[in-house]
């Protein structure tokens, strides 16, 4: 089944209630498996080309240090010369959109699924999951957490360690948990 026809995925990218389906769970699981074999290839252009043979579009000069993980990889759509530090998390249940010329440190990890706050849904497994999407020119410190639903604008830095819970604009430089404005980040003329 092309994973775009399963209801379970539809009601998911639309950022509805859902279960995880057999055809989710099976692409998961076949994901997981090359995500383990590939992150071991010591080659690094081997390693990143397997790597983007995972992911829905990745443009030119990417480059991901071991180990890159993520949860499916047909929502993770990667723009020109994009790098990640090691251990990298992509939970990819919803859409990830990232720019060109954009940076990742070390154990970033952006989290499109939203678990229900209702614990009685939250015991049913289901959940929603809200999209993700960097600009260009953006440089992600290590150990941020990008949280569902946040867009960054252009030309934005998170600081290492902070946890990013709403969208900013372009040209900012945003510290700390939650994340806030230190200062603008405007381009050199």
């Amino acid at each position: 089944m092309d994973i775009e026809q399963d209801p379970a995925y539809q009601q998911m990218i639309n950022g509805e209630l859902y279960l995880e389906s057999k055809p989710l769970s099976d692409l998961r699981n076949d994901v997981r498996t090359k995500l383990m074999r590939y992150n071991l290839i010591a080659d690094s252009e081997e390693r990143n080309e397997k790597l983007k043979s995972l992911m829905k579009s990745v443009g030119d000069r990417f480059f991901a240090e071991p180990t890159l993980y993520f949860s499916y990889g047909v929502n993770i759509t990667i723009g020109n010369h994009f790098y990640a530090n090691h251990d990298v998390m992509l939970c990819d249940e919803g859409k990830i959109t990232i720019g060109n010329d954009v940076k990742f440190g070390p154990k970033v990890g952006l989290y499109t699924p939203k678990h229900p706050m209702d614990p009685a849904v939250r015991r049913t497994e289901a959940e929603r999951v809200a999209p993700i999407t960097i600009g260009n020119d953006v440089w992600i410190g290590g150990g941020a957490s990008i949280l569902p639903g946040v867009t960054l604008g252009n030309n934005v830095i998170v600081g290492a360690g902070s946890v990013v819970t709403h969208s900013f604009p372009d040209n900012v430089i945003v510290v700390g948990n939650p994340a806030r404005i230190l200062r603008k980040n405007e381009p050199q003329k």
